[in-house]
């Protein structure tokens, strides 16, 4: 079997990943909060962990593997949009409006993250339905002496925890020292977190043991990942801003709630985007989603093609021209694999690379490779394993039908008396004027070959005629 190897964020280290159970490899990875249309750097995570997911399902077997990403249904951003469609006179009460918010929200995900060539994971939990879940586990905190009531809140006592902070890297003093914290009455500690909190008639809420409220986020996917995949599982994911302080408080939680378990093995964090060598922000004119994208004419796999060039644990830079690029290569390995059946099997090299540390980069090199050899059904089966052409060529990579017999007779005419005088500036202004048209121009010892690329113009290359 393939021995997979992954950067584990607690350890600081590469290790080999051995599941808890090869018959049943289990992954959480923290979902959106499902307020607004997904940003790019939303994708990423997405894109990472389905190439995981894709791995993981390629050498245990698809039956062996469970994949888990939450919904975070229960948010103050949701609250306000719910609270503005109850301003301009809305009927329904403020939880269906909620409903009716979420049920969009999710829709729109879908769709996006489909059109990235994701698939969909095995189970994706709302944290509306688990409320109950939360509530005994924060019962079983409070009993263990590890949380404490006050005023309507629930909260985490931290220092009864010994490791905190052992993720991250920091001590609770230096947490402290360095971080902005919240300050309330009725916390015993500075650093002491929410667990539940109260909730007023304009806010959704769920009868509890210490009235109405509702949970804090970092509860939400400890619940949640203890019921559908208990209480040790193989790996947990998520963006490295996610690092601290709520992947720290799933463990505090989690450890105290169910001592006896590991909670999660290992722990992956992607690192974060920018646009254009910028961080994306609004302020910039460089925040977009994944559907501002798709409605400029983007393709999901031109898309995702970017987001697997570089290394899940390294910065990432979105460039129009990187997307342009990504295209271009598309194209040409669509062009190659076409003819191969689906199923074919993916290159060693491929699933070697993916292997070491989910190095996509390296994986997209051996595509190249392959691509240059001619290898088409090798190729294809590496491009399904990375979630690209998943059945027939899309309609934006395949090649308008083009007779390019006359060009083609045009310009080997013009190499073969450039040969004899010397003299190429006919040949190069040829050329140049086939690029112009979109067509890609690929010339050899064997010969001359004219393949319409992208932005292939129709009325130009007439006139070149």
């Amino acid at each position: 079997m393939v021995s997979i190897r992954l950067t584990n964020s607690k350890t600081r280290r590469k290790e080999v990943f051995t599941p808890l159970n090869p018959q049943d490899v289990r992954m959480y990875v923290c979902g959106p909060t499902v307020y607004d249309r997904a940003h790019l750097g939303n994708a990423r995570p997405v894109v990472v962990f389905d190439t995981l997911y894709r791995l993981l399902r390629h050498v245990h077997g698809a039956d062996h593997v469970t994949y888990v990403r939450n919904f975070t249904d229960v948010d103050d951003k949701i609250n306000a949009e719910a609270q503005r469609r109850k301003a301009l006179g809305r009927a329904e009460t403020l939880e269906e409006l909620i409903r009716e918010r979420t049920e969009e929200t999710i829709a729109w995900y879908h769709a996006d993250m489909d059109a990235l060539g994701a698939l969909r994971p095995d189970h994706e939990p709302r944290a509306t339905e688990f409320i109950g879940a939360m509530i005994s586990m924060i019962e079983s905190l409070i009993a263990k002496g590890h949380a404490y009531a006050r005023e309507g809140h629930v909260l985490f006592r931290v220092r009864s925890y010994a490791e905190y902070g052992a993720l991250s890297g920091r001590s609770v003093d230096d947490m402290i020292a360095g971080a902005r914290v919240e300050v309330a009455p009725f916390k015993e500690d500075p650093m002491d977190f929410v667990l539940w909190k109260p909730s007023d008639a304009d806010l959704p809420g769920w009868d509890s043991p210490w009235g109405r409220g509702r949970p804090g986020w970092h509860i939400e996917c400890s619940a949640m990942s203890y019921e559908l995949l208990g209480e040790s599982f193989d790996i947990h994911g998520g963006g490295l801003d996610l690092q601290f302080p709520h992947h720290e408080n799933e463990i505090a939680q989690s450890a105290c709630a169910h001592p006896h378990g590991a909670f999660a093995k290992v722990w992956l964090h992607n690192e974060m985007l920018q646009v254009e060598g910028k961080k994306m922000s609004k302020s910039l004119g460089n925040f977009f989603t994944v559907r501002d994208l798709l409605e400029q004419g983007i393709p999901g796999e031109v898309i995702r093609f970017v987001l697997l060039s570089t290394h899940y644990r390294s910065p990432m830079d979105w460039t129009a021209e990187k997307a342009r690029q990504a295209e271009a290569t598309l194209r040409k390995w669509y062009a190659i694999a076409a003819a191969a059946p689906n199923g074919s099997e993916p290159d060693t090299s491929v699933i070697n690379a993916l292997s070491d540390d989910l190095n996509t980069a390296q994986a997209l090199t051996e595509l190249h490779r392959l691509a240059q050899s001619g290898e088409g059904a090798r190729l294809r089966g590496s491009l399904h394993l990375l979630g690209l052409l998943q059945g027939a060529v899309p309609a934006w990579a395949a090649a308008p039908d083009v007779d390019l017999t006359g060009p083609t007779a045009r310009l080997v005419a013009l190499r073969e008396a450039a040969m004899a005088s010397k003299d190429f500036s006919a040949v190069d202004a040829m050329k140049a004027a086939l690029l112009g048209a979109g067509v890609e121009v690929r010339m050899s010892k064997a010969g001359v070959e004219l393949v319409p690329g992208p932005g292939f113009d129709a009325a130009m290359l007439e006139a070149i005629r």
